[in-house]
């Protein structure tokens, strides 16, 4: 099983590391000791700062490399793109870090090509039958996403939905995504 971390945007770009941003590299590091990874890759993207669609996606599935037992945690514009993923490929399961449903007005977001109308409707059936879970944090201190967004996608998901007060844009490494990600992995061994 693998792991990638999809970063929002604005990181160093493809092929310098994002471990030095927001909580990527304290994740990776925790998740790889944790052993139920293979391997834990922290995405470095091309185009980091317009986070298009149309080059994320591809990198992802033609360079990186994805498949039904790779789990992706996607933060920001790194959590649409976990989304778009999973309507079109099976994953072991999506976890999603200020994630949103729509570009929030900015012409940038716009462009991206993640948003309807521009980007299509989301997929939401899709998503859910392609996914093992879905795990989904956000904060109502979001300074970018208002959690009503948030709401509504965990709405739309039947996602595992964590809320907090005082995380801002997870910005911060943060114990709880990896516990999370452990406790469901080794349920499902459990389970198995």
């Amino acid at each position: 099983m693998r792991c990638l971390i999809i970063p929002g945007n604005g990181c160093p770009s493809y092929p310098a590391p994002i471990t030095n941003s927001n909580f990527y590299g304290d994740v990776a590091e925790r998740l790889a000791a944790s052993k139920l990874f293979t391997e834990v890759i922290p995405c470095s993207m091309p185009d980091p700062n317009n986070a298009r669609r149309s080059i994320w996606i591809p990198h992802l599935v033609d360079v990186v490399g994805i498949d039904e037992k790779t789990v992706v945690i996607g933060h920001s514009s790194g959590a649409e793109c976990a989304l778009r993923l999973a309507e079109e490929h099976k994953l072991a399961g999506i976890v999603l870090a200020a994630a949103c449903l729509s570009d929030l007005g900015d012409s940038g977001e716009r462009a991206s090509g993640w948003y309807p109308p521009s980007g299509g409707d989301w997929q939401w059936d899709k998503i859910k039958a392609n996914c093992g879970f879905i795990i989904q944090f956000h904060s109502t201190d979001d300074p970018f996403i208002n959690v009503d967004e948030a709401r509504q996608v965990s709405q739309a998901l039947g996602s595992e939905y964590h809320e907090f007060t005082d995380k801002s844009h997870f910005f911060e490494p943060f114990d709880e995504i990896v516990d999370r990600v452990v406790e469901k992995l080794q349920a499902e061994k459990i389970g198995k």
